[in-house]
C-alpha cells in the first residue's frame, strides 16, 4: 500500500536498522542507519574491525564504560588524535559509520579550543577524507539526518579556524580534502592558493584558485594568517544529502581570513563543460544551510572556467559554483527578447497614436467607450513595462546599481500587473456584457471600477512585495533585476496573479467563443464555415488582448530543459505589442472606417489650401489690373481637374460645408487675330453655404481641364 513504512534489522555484524517506503506498489529503502563503529571498538588497535557481515565483532575492555569517543579520544591520544585513524580507515563506507564520524569530528571541533596543530590538522583530515571519498555519495542520501553534510563542513572550517600556521606554510593534501596555510604581512604582493584535484575515479582533475590582492592584504596587521582548504566532492555530498535541485560544477573552497580582508577572487576550473547551463557563483550560509547567491558575483565566464568576486564574513566561508540542471541559456532566446521588444515598443507606440486620432469617432456608445478604454490602458502600461523591462536589463548584475535595480523591478513588476488586470477588467467587462443584459451600471461606476482593478490592484500587490522583502535583501535576485525566488518567494506576487488572471481570461474567450456558434440544425457549409471564421477572428483578437499568450509559461515550468517551448514562450509575449495592434486595432472595422475618414479629410483640406492659394493669387491679379486690356499675346494656362470640383460642390467632406469653395464660369471677350471670340474661364471664388446647391448646378465643367487666360499685368 503505497505511503506504507517499515523497517528491518541490519545484517549480521551491524547494528541499527532500514527504513523502506512503499511507492507505487514497491518498496524502497529511505534510510539506513546501520554501522560497525562504536565506542567500544573504533580505538581497537591489534583486530581487523570490520569484518565481512555475518561474523561477530568482539567487544574489548572499553565495554559498558560511559565515556564518549571524543573524551576517550583525548585521554588515548591527545596529541595527534591518531589512535582512531588505524580503524576508522578500515571500516565500510555505510551510512551508520559516515554518521559516527561526523559526530566524531563535529564533537572533536568543539573540544579542541585552540592548540590545533599540523599532526592533529592532518589526523582530522585523515578522517574526513575517509567519508568524502566519491564512492561514499551516495550513501550520505540514507542518513537519517539530512544536515549532517552541512555538519561536515561546519566542523571542518571550526578545525581550520583554531590552526596556528607557523613561519613555513601548511600543505596536508589528501586526495577529497586538500588544507593550505601561510602567514601574511604588509610587504606580501599578494596571496593565492591553486588547488589541483580528483572529483572521481575517472583521473581527471579540476583546479581551483584563491586570488587575494595586495590592496586587501595590506588593511591586514602583521602578522596574521590565511588558510584554504578545498573538497572536490562535497558539493555533490551536500546536494545528496540535502536533496537540493543544484550542483556543484566545481570545487568547494573554504577560506580561514582575518576580519580585515572583506574580498576576495576565486577561479573554478568547471566540472561540466556545458555551455547549455547557468553557472552562479555562491556562498555557504552557515546559519540557514544552504548555498546563497548574495555571496558572490559572477566576474567572467567561459565554457572552461569561471571568476568570481565573493565577500567572505561569519556566515560565509565556503564558496563554490553552482549548475543548475533545469535552466536554458540560449542566445536565441535573446535575440528574440529584444527584437520582440523594440517591434513591440514601436507597434504600441503606433497603436497609441492610432487611438487618440479616431478616440471621438470610435467612442460614441458607452460600450465603445469603455472597450477601447481598457485597449489604451493595456497598450499603455505594456509599452511602460516593456520600457522598465530594458532599464531593467542594463541595471542587472551590478552591485553598485541596488538602488536603481530595486526601482526597476518595482517598477517592471507594477507594470506588468497592471497589465495583467487591465486584461482581467476587459474580460470582466465582456462578461458583464455577456451575462448581464437588462441591468447596467452608470458610466462613471464602471470606469471607477476599471481603474481600481487596472491600477489599484497591482500597486498595493507591488508595494506590499518590496516592503516585505526588501528590509532583508531578499527582494531581488544576485544575478538580475527581478524578483527574488531562491530565499524569499518573491516571485509569487507577480505569478500567483497571473496564472489567476490568466484562467479567468481562457474561462472568458470560452464563453464568447460558445456565444457567438450559431450551430443550427441542418446549416449549409457556407454557414460553417462562416461560424469557424468568426470563431478563428474571436480567438486571435482576445488572445493578444487578455494576456493568453502568458500561459505557454506553465509549460516552460514544466519542461524547463525544452528549447522549443522557451522559443514559443519568448515569440509569443516578446511580441505580444505588434499582436495587439494587428488584432485589436488594424482588423477593428470601426478604426479602419475611422481612419479612412480622417485620411479623406486631410486629402481635401490639402486640397483646399491649394485652392485657397489659387484665389488669393487671382485676386491679387485682379487688383492690380482691375480695367486693363486683355491682351491677346499674352497668356496663362490653369487646370483645375473637373472631378475635384464637382465632388467639392455637390458632396463635400463632414465638418467642411462653410469652408466650401466654388468655381464660377464667366465668358470674357479676347482679340484674337482681330477677331472676336468667347472663352469660357474658371474663377475661384468663396461661397457661402447658402449657395452650395445654385453653385453645384452652376459649375458643372465640360471635357477633363478649362483653361483660363490671364492679364497684361501678370507677365
Amino acid at each position: 500500500m503505497d505511503n506504507s513504512h517499515c523497517s528491518q534489522p541490519c545484517p549480521p555484524g551491524t547494528e541499527g536498522n532500514m527504513g523502506f517506503s512503499c511507492r507505487k506498489n514497491k518498496w524502497y529503502k529511505v534510510t539506513d542507519t546501520c554501522r560497525t563503529l562504536n565506542a567500544f571498538n573504533i580505538f581497537e588497535e591489534d583486530s581487523y574491525l570490520a569484518k565481512p557481515f555475518g561474523e561477530t565483532i568482539r567487544i574489548n575492555e572499553y565495554a559498558g564504560k560511559s565515556e564518549t569517543i571524543t573524551d576517550m579520544l583525548m585521554q588515548k591520544c591527545p596529541k595527534d588524535l591518531s589512535c582512531v585513524i588505524k580503524n576508522i580507515k578500515r571500516s565500510p563506507r555505510i551510512p551508520g559509520n559516515i554518521a559516527v564520524i561526523v559526530q566524531l569530528l563535529h564533537n572533536i571541533s568543539t573540544a579542541l579550543l585552540t592548540d590545533v596543530d599540523e599532526a592533529k590538522m592532518k589526523s582530522y583530515s585523515t578522517m574526513a577524507n575517509h567519508i568524502l571519498n566519491s564512492k561514499s555519495i551516495s550513501n550520505w542520501t540514507f542518513i537519517p539526518d539530512r544536515n549532517s553534510s552541512c555538519v561536515l563542513l561546519h566542523s571542518v572550517n571550526s578545525f581550520a579556524r583554531k590552526l596556528f600556521v607557523s613561519k613555513h606554510p601548511i600543505d596536508i593534501s589528501d586526495v577529497f580534502i586538500h588544507t593550505m596555510g601561510t602567514t601574511i604581512s604588509e610587504d606580501n604582493t599578494g596571496k593565492n592558493f591553486t588547488f589541483s584535484m580528483k572529483v572521481n575515479d575517472t583521473g581527471n582533475e579540476v583546479t581551483g584558485r584563491v586570488l587575494i590582492s595586495q590592496e586587501e592584504l595590506q588593511k591586514v596587521p602583521s602578522p596574521s594568517q590565511i588558510i584554504s582548504i578545498a573538497f572536490p566532492t562535497l558539493g555533490a555530498i551536500l546536494e545528496a544529502s540535502l536533496l537540493e535541485s543544484v550542483t556543484a560544477n566545481g570545487l568547494v573552497l573554504s577560506v580561514i581570513l582575518p576580519k580585515e580582508l572583506k574580498r576576495i577572487s576565486l577561479i573554478f576550473e568547471k566540472i561540466s563543460k556545458s555551455e547549455e547551463r547557468k553557472t552562479q557563483c555562491v556562498g555557504w550560509h552557515s546559519l540557514e544551510s544552504r548555498w546563497d547567491k548574495q555571496a558572490c558575483k559572477m566576474i567572467q565566464e567561459n565554457s572552461q572556467q569561471a571568476v568570481c568576486k565573493c565577500w567572505p564574513s561569519k556566515l560565509f566561508t565556503s564558496f563554490s559554483i553552482l549548475m543548475s540542471p533545469q535552466t536554458l541559456e540560449s542566445p536565441t532566446l535573446i535575440y528574440i527578447t529584444y527584437i520582440g521588444l523594440g517591434i513591440s515598443i514601436l507597434s504600441l507606440i503606433l497603436c497609441l497614436s492610432i487611438e487618440v486620432l479616431v478616440w471621438g469617432q470610435v467612442t460614441k456608445t458607452e460600450i465603445s467607450y469603455l472597450r477601447h478604454l481598457c485597449i489604451a490602458n493595456i497598450v499603455a502600461t505594456l509599452l511602460m513595462a516593456d520600457v522598465w523591462f530594458i532599464v531593467a536589463s542594463f541595471l542587472s548584475g551590478s552591485m553598485t546599481h541596488h538602488n536603481g535595480c530595486v526601482a526597476a523591478t518595482f517598477f517592471v513588476h507594477f507594470f506588468y500587473l497592471s497589465v495583467f488586470f487591465w486584461m482581467l477588467a476587459k474580460a470582466l467587462l465582456i462578461l458583464y456584457g455577456i451575462l448581464i443584459v437588462f441591468h447596467t451600471l452608470p458610466k462613471s461606476v464602471l470606469v471607477a471600477s476599471l481603474f481600481s482593478v487596472g491600477y489599484g490592484c497591482p500597486l498595493v500587490i507591488a508595494v506590499i512585495t518590496v516592503a516585505v522583502t526588501e528590509p532583508g535583501k531578499g527582494y531581488l535576485r544576485p544575478e538580475a533585476c527581478w524578483l527574488n525566488w531562491d530565499t524569499t518567494k518573491a516571485l509569487l506576487a507577480f505569478v500567483v496573479p497571473a496564472l489567476v488572471i490568466v484562467i479567468v481570461n481562457l474561462i472568458t474567450v470560452t464563453l464568447v467563443i460558445t456565444k457567438t456558434q450559431r450551430a443550427a440544425i441542418g446549416s449549409s457549409m457556407f454557414q460553417e464555415v462562416r461560424a469557424i471564421m468568426r470563431i478563428s477572428k474571436n480567438i486571435a483578437i482576445l488572445t493578444p488582448l487578455l494576456g493568453l499568450t502568458w500561459g505557454f509559461g506553465i509549460a516552460t515550468v514544466i519542461d524547463d530543459s525544452s528549447l522549443a517551448f522557451h522559443v514559443i514562450f519568448s515569440l509569443l509575449n516578446a511580441f505580444q505589442g505588434f499582436f495587439i495592434l494587428v488584432f485589436g486595432t488594424i482588423l477593428d472595422p470601426k478604426i479602419r472606417e475611422a481612419l479612412k475618414g480622417r485620411v479623406n479629410s486631410v486629402k481635401w483640406i490639402t486640397r483646399i489650401s491649394e485652392v485657397k492659394l489659387s484665389c488669393a493669387f487671382f485676386a491679387l491679379l485682379n487688383q492690380q489690373d482691375n480695367s486693363a486690356e486683355l491682351a491677346p499675346q499674352h497668356s496663362v494656362i490653369c487646370f483645375f481637374p473637373k472631378t475635384f470640383l464637382l465632388n467639392s460642390l455637390v458632396n463635400p467632406p463632414k465638418g467642411q460645408a462653410n469652408k466650401l469653395h466654388a468655381f464660377l464660369t464667366q465668358e470674357v471677350v479676347h482679340s484674337r487675330n482681330g477677331r472676336a471670340q468667347r472663352r469660357n474661364v474658371l474663377i475661384p471664388v468663396f461661397l457661402p453655404p447658402e449657395r452650395m446647391k445654385e453653385t453645384s448646378r452652376r459649375g458643372a465643367v465640360r471635357g477633363g481641364h478649362e483653361v483660363c487666360r490671364g492679364w497684361k499685368s501678370f507677365f
